[in-house]
Formats: C-alpha cells, structure tokens, sequence
C-alpha cells in the first residue's frame, strides 16, 4: 500500500529541495559568501555573521542531507524520498547505484587553503571505511571537478621532472629531504621514464611529509626568513610568493613545504578542474561549483588542523607528474556550456541566460539537481506547473523531464547529472 507521499508526490518530477551549510573555518566570513547567500536564501534560515560559510549540499549524503518540504511543514530527506520513489531516477541508474544519487553537488566560498589532500579509489575507501569508520565515513570512491565562479587557484598533481628539480635546489627541502634523495632526482632525465621517477619521487615526498613536527617547524621558519630577506633584492616566484601566503595561514606546517611540488593552478570563471582518485590537491581560494561521486572521503597531511594520515596518503598517490587538464566546457547551445569529466557518476552544466531568453533542457534518462546562483524567472515542462525560481533555488529533477527555463532577469544557473556518456555506453 501506497503512502501518503507517494500517493500525493510520487508522480512530482520536480522537487524544491533545503539543503544543508558547513562552516568549516577555511570558509569566507559570512559578508562576503557566496554559500551564506544562497544557504540564506534557499532555507530562510538566519545565518550567523560570525562564522565562515565554506560549503553548501545538495544531495543525499549523510553528513550534510538535502530535504523536500510538504505542506509548508513536512520535511523528508531527499534520500529517504527516493527510496520511496524510486523509479525518479531512471531505469539505468537504478541498475548501477541503487535508490540513491551517484551524485554529490556543492558550492564552496574558500578564503584560506584547503588541506593537501587526495580521495581514494573505491578499494581504498572500502578498506579505510571497514578500518576506520569514525574517520573514513562511507565506502566509495570521490572522483570531484571544481568549475570556477570567480577566479579560483588550487594545487593540484606533481610538478613536471624540469621544476621539481628546481624545487630541491631549495636549502630547506634537502634539509628534510636528504641530500642522497635529492641526487638520485638531479641525476634522472625525462628518457629514464616514468617507472623509474615515480619511486624516486615516492621516496622524496614520503621522507618530506614523515619528518617530524619540530623539524619542519624550523624549516619553515628558515625559509620564511630567507625569502623575505630575497624579496628586499629580487622578484619572487609565483611559487615562493604562494608559499609565504600559505605559512602565514599555517605556520611551521609541513604542507607550506610540499607545495612546492604540487602545480600552482589559476582559473578563471568558466574553467574547470578534474580530480581522479588518488591526485594531491588543495583549493587556496575563490569560490567554485564542485560536484563529485557521493562521498566524503578525504586522506589529509598538511595544511590542516584534522586528522593526518600521511602513511595512507603517500602510499596511495599516484605520482603522476605535468600540469592537469583544465577543462573549459563544450557548448550546447548558445547559452549552455556542458563540462564533462572522465567519471561516469556526474556532469556539470552551466547556464548563462540573459533577461527575456530561453533555453530548454532535454529530457535524459537521470536525474539533475539545477541551483540558480543570480536572477529569477520560470521553470517548467510540459508536465509540469510552471515555477517561479530565484536565487538559491535548488531543485531536483526527475529522470526524463524536458525543463525549459525563461528568464526574467539575468539568470545564472547550473545543473549536474549523472555523466551522459554514462547512458551512451550502456
């Protein structure tokens, strides 16, 4: 027998959704968050002018739930709606994840440097999760792209064999890293191949991140001191001068060092990142739309007050050195950019729709999450009663909804699915 939810909302393919905030302390102060605004906007809540606002959620994983409201009143998860409506999702979706998004959606506000970190592959996550589950909160992989709203850097992968060598000219680096690690690096050339520097590279990089807390300390001051005094001669490098940011955010942390030799990412409104399995990466600051597969695993060793697991994360990176691909969206109609990264679980859309236009969203066979960031005007389908949208407006979408969008205003929005070349393989 049907329950009341089903029965009144089970043919609803479109659903207004309140979804949840983080205030982790690297966010933005409130005044100047994109996350406070729309948080404040899409829940009415009252927002606190004290704290960060750092991340906004939608989806359905647990540690920060979306929910649909019935009746002005009732509010269920958007997870547990789903299980009671399956067949929202799509047939093929079902069949590969179950009741549930492959999906997590976020906006981030950074002001302060996100740990170094990497997320593991689903046989990793399964095994930290069973390990350590206080820690390691579910067991999937978290593959995650990073689309730029404002100008956004983050360090991302190894820098190529050329700059690493210059990185260990360093006095500071072969304090901590040896003087025999760095010889075995300066003696190797690009023809030696990559099966013999990625161990090298390894061994440089585990050593680094295992020295202990008071040696790094006084590294860090060291080098602090000594490119201060460079700076009085010299123009600093991109690179020495992102270093001095990030000690003043985390003195005497290992991660001012290890940056280093991580590649110095800018992107500009429109550019994107994508993130694989098992890549060091920490975002510096801007603000970016992200959207990953459901997970919350993250393996941290610099740059951070939590919990570090510097054996995991060295053991499980992949080494894989050179500049990463930055994407810049496929246009699908003169409004629509389609961003489209090598994971089967998501896809992001981002549109651009000025005052007076339209655009339409043909039906896919999964489901979409659509957030308006800037400007109102109407959603419908033909099935569907028109809706008023506006500036933090999150709505979920059912599988095989045509959406068409009029805008009243200039109107910014993005949604994510389920990646479409998901659906043409299968």
């Amino acid at each position: 027998m049907k329950s009341k939810q089903q029965q009144q909302h089970g043919k609803n393919k479109l659903q207004r959704l309140h979804c949840s905030v983080k205030n982790y302390d690297w966010g933005q102060p409130c005044s100047d968050s994109l996350v406070a605004k729309l948080f404040s906007m899409n829940s009415g809540s009252q927002l606190d002018l004290n704290e960060p606002y750092a991340e906004f959620w939608m989806g359905t994983h647990e540690s920060g739930p979306s929910f649909l409201v019935f009746d002005g009143s009732e509010r269920v998860t958007l997870k547990s709606w789903l299980l009671e409506n399956p067949s929202v999702l799509g047939q093929k979706v079902l069949d590969k994840w179950g009741g549930d998004l492959p999906f997590l959606f976020k906006v981030l506000s950074v002001a302060k440097a996100l740990s170094i970190q990497a997320h593991p592959d689903k046989e990793l996550a399964r095994t930290l999760h069973k390990l350590h589950p206080d820690i390691y909160k579910d067991g999937n992989h978290k593959p995650e792209m990073a689309l730029a709203v404002t100008e956004f850097e983050a360090l991302c992968d190894f820098v190529p064999l050329k700059e690493l060598k210059a990185v260990l000219i360093n006095p500071e680096i072969v304090e901590l890293v040896g003087v025999e690690n760095v010889k075995s690096i300066l003696q190797t050339t690009d023809q030696d191949g990559e099966e013999k520097i990625k161990p090298l590279l390894k061994t440089v990089f585990t050593d680094l991140m295992s020295a202990s807390k008071e040696r790094v300390t006084g590294v860090v001051d060291r080098l602090r001191t000594r490119l201060h005094k460079e700076r009085q001669v010299r123009q600093l490098t991109d690179k020495e001068q992102l270093v001095l940011r990030l000690e003043k955010q985390y003195p005497g942390d290992v991660g001012v060092i290890a940056s280093f030799f991580l590649n110095h990412v800018k992107l500009t409104p429109g550019e994107a990142l994508f993130l694989g399995a098992n890549e060091p990466h920490a975002y510096i600051c801007g603000e970016c739309i992200e959207c990953m597969a459901t997970s919350d695993n993250v393996v941290r060793a610099g740059l951070t007050p939590k919990h570090r697991d510097v054996q995991t994360l060295c053991s499980m990176l992949t080494y894989k050195q050179g500049s990463p691909e930055i994407l810049r969206g496929v246009p699908l109609n003169p409004y629509v950019n389609r961003y489209l990264p090598p994971f089967e679980e998501f896809e992001i859309d981002c549109c651009i729709l000025p005052q007076g236009e339209k655009v339409v969203f043909p039906a896919v066979p999964g489901p979409s999450i659509f957030l308006v960031t800037v400007g109102d005007g109407m959603m419908n389908s033909e099935s569907l009663k028109e809706h008023q949208v506006t500036e933090g407006d999150v709505l979920f979408v059912a599988a095989n909804t045509e959406i068409i969008v009029i805008s009243a205003s200039d109107l910014h929005l993005y949604r994510t699915g389920v990646n479409s070349r998901f659906f043409q393989a299968s």
